[in-house]
């Protein structure tokens, strides 16, 4: 018995992640790309790589500032790093947060993520592989490995790097022959579409795709009483921190305060220290701008006169460990000039072995589509219960001593996938957030639960998301009582169409379920979301083309009659990649008429009567002999055969 085009791609896919495909040792090779194989290949034929997915052409710098043609662009070289330097090295005396220096391209995000991952050696070779040089087997070929939506892909490269005037136009180390941090850049560049796609985001991106982590953020104007705490706990975890400046209109962007600060830009916290400063305890928190020139000039700053009211031993040691651009601050000063605080922690496979605290994680693959699953937040009372529902029971309360609430303690993490591969086309990221309900007493206990619009309509959120914002992902901590839940995730706008993971992460079990859609159900409720009430259906009968598709569909015995004994009277659980096919191919968007309506029940009661006809064990998997492929096959025209487990059978 063998498996054939039948076997969905979605099950073959689950079927290697099982199997330990996607993590971080066994990474997806993007675009099926081959490192070793790639490598082999140029060291068998002496030529050095050019990576044909990636070309050295303008179309890979950008498509605005960056495009072909622009003034920005002009003069660009692609030039190898042999090429460049008569002694090229990828890594210098070990990573160190000043090989990452700014060049032209608005990505100080995720400079400073990439400065706080030097911090971690464990997680820096997680992304930057071992074994890479320019004198052992060098071939022309890098690569380097990202976390990409619930995933670890492998990212190959060839090391050809734009140059204008003799530099390199984009990020650079500060020693002229180190070349791994430039590398690194262009093979995210090739996983997002362009260099340009990088401009502009938040440091906790970066910090997501370098540790496959979970990230949180606090407005430091609001911040809890216990984040020195929170900090120093995240810090001592090997968790990636970052802060920024809020800017309020766009001549603020790169804007330097007079105390010598970057509005808009993205820096990362490398350290916390409490000092004792002429009598009492006085907390300091280190920061580093990727920049490495603009630096804090106040309190604190180098050469500051504070400095003389510590111990000198104490000052000697916190100021041989800085880094160019890295400046100390009080932590009252800090929470005054930076907006906000970023903070990225790992999940159980990134951190240590004798790691102590570790989260549970569960994933979620989502989809919103127009006219199916895309039904905006709770402003759009008649289309928010068409969204997406993912149920979770929360099993234990916490054991915090000092805290007498009983509640469980989870992170609900809502990330949309893929946008800015999209923004040559002219879009970005859609403002999205997620809403929490308590499961009703009658569905308890029920794997199968998709509430509907009545619920919603009387029922309130028991926890939500705290803003819908237009970023890659939308994190909150939440603590509710031990029980059933039901998590919405949303666009802020019905009909807005992208992929999605929603992670949920808790301290203690939880039990978690993907709705499965009851199409009986959706289609008695079409009326409300699809078409006119059944008082205002009008029609002249059905089309001769559908009666073609009924009889075709109904006739297994080839005869051209339809079956005596057909009825609509079966309840179909569909996954919700088939629903969201039926919705694809049967409405146009907004509704589906009548003769659709029809068509698509007896597309469904012909698919389910032969599933189950072939399924003869009722083990969820159908078994078809040589001669059966072409009497059942054609009947239920099986485009929907990808989300089927069908396997021929040969004897």
């Amino acid at each position: 018995m063998y498996s054939v085009g039948g076997v969905s791609s979605r099950i073959y896919k689950e079927r290697l992640q099982a199997e330990g495909m996607g993590t971080n040792d066994n990474a997806v090779k993007f675009l099926n790309q081959d490192y070793e194989e790639l490598k082999r290949e140029c060291l068998e034929s002496g030529r050095l790589f050019e990576d044909t997915c990636f070309p050295a052409v303008p179309q890979s710098l950008g498509f605005k500032e960056l495009a072909p043609h622009s003034s920005k662009t002009h003069g660009v070289q692609w030039i190898r790093p042999t090429e460049l330097s008569n002694n090229p090295e990828f890594i210098v005396g070990g990573a160190t947060r000043t090989d990452i220096c700014q060049g032209a391209l608005g990505d100080c995000w995720l400079l400073a993520a990439i400065a706080s991952l030097t911090l971690n050696d464990r997680l820096l070779h997680r992304v930057v592989p071992h074994g890479q040089s320019f004198t052992d087997e060098y071939a022309g070929i890098f690569h380097f490995q990202f976390w990409q939506f619930g995933e670890w892909v492998d990212v190959v490269i060839d090391d050809r790097l734009p140059v204008k005037d003799k530099e390199l136009m984009f990020v650079h180390s500060a020693e002229g022959n180190e070349f791994w941090s430039a590398l690194l850049e262009k093979a995210y560049a090739k996983l997002n579409g362009s260099y340009e796609a990088l401009s502009g985001g938040s440091t906790t991106e970066g910090f997501e795709d370098f540790t496959g982590g979970v990230a949180e953020m606090y407005e430091l104007r609001t911040a809890p009483k216990d984040l020195p705490r929170v900090i120093a706990k995240a810090l001592e975890r090997g968790s990636l921190l970052g802060c920024s400046i809020d800017i309020t209109s766009a001549f603020d962007m790169e804007a330097v305060t007079f105390k010598k600060l970057v509005k808009g830009h993205a820096y990362s916290v490398t350290g916390l220290r409490e000092v004792n400063f002429r009598g009492s305890r006085e907390k300091l928190i280190r920061i580093r701008n990727p920049w490495g020139q603009v630096e804090w000039t106040g309190a604190w700053s180098d050469n500051s006169s504070e400095w003389n009211g510590i111990d000198p031993a104490e000052r000697e040691e916190m100021n041989n460990h800085m880094e160019d651009g890295e400046f100390w601050m009080s932590f009252q000063e800090f929470k005054r000039q930076f907006s906000r605080l970023e903070i990225c922690n790992l999940t159980p496979d990134a951190l240590s072995e004798d790691s102590l605290n570790f989260w549970n994680t569960i994933k979620f693959n989502g989809t919103w589509r127009r006219g199916s699953t895309a039904g905006g937040c709770r402003n759009h009372p008649n289309t928010f219960w068409i969204n997406p529902q993912y149920k979770i029971t929360l099993l234990e309360e916490d054991d915090d001593p000092e805290d007498d609430e009983v509640a469980c303690s989870f992170l609900v993490a809502l990330m949309q996938k893929d946008r800015r591969r999209y923004r040559k086309q002219g879009q970005d990221m859609h403002t999205i957030g997620f809403a929490l309900y308590e499961v009703p007493e009658e569905f308890r206990g029920s794997q199968s639960v998709h509430l509907k619009k009545e619920f919603f309509l009387r029922q309130s959120s028991r926890a939500r998301s705290e803003s819908f914002i237009n970023l890659r992902e939308v994190s909150t901590r939440l603590k509710l009582p031990p029980g059933e839940y039901l998590i919405v995730p949303s666009t802020f706008e019905p009909g807005k169409e992208a992929d999605f993971v929603l992670r949920v992460f808790t301290e203690k079990q939880s039990e978690t379920h993907v709705h499965v859609w009851s199409v009986s159900v959706y289609l008695r409720n079409a009326s409300a979301l699809l078409c006119s009430s059944d008082r205002d259906l009008k029609t002249d009968g059905f089309s001769l083309e559908s009666c073609r598709c009924m009889v075709s569909l109904m006739d297994v015995s080839f005869d051209c009659k339809m079956l005596s004994n057909f009825c609509l009277s079966n309840s179909f659980k569909l996954n919700n990649k088939l629903h969201q096919i039926i919705v694809a191919r049967y409405s146009d968007g907004d509704t589906i008429d009548f003769d659709n309506f029809v068509c698509c029940l007896v597309k469904l009661e012909a698919m389910f009567r032969t599933f189950r006809e072939l399924d003869k064990e009722g083990s969820g998997v159908a078994e078809l002999n040589v001669s059966e492929v072409g009497r059942f096959l054609p009947s239920v025209h099986l485009y929907f055969s990808k989300w089927w487990n069908v396997k021929l059978v040969t004897r």
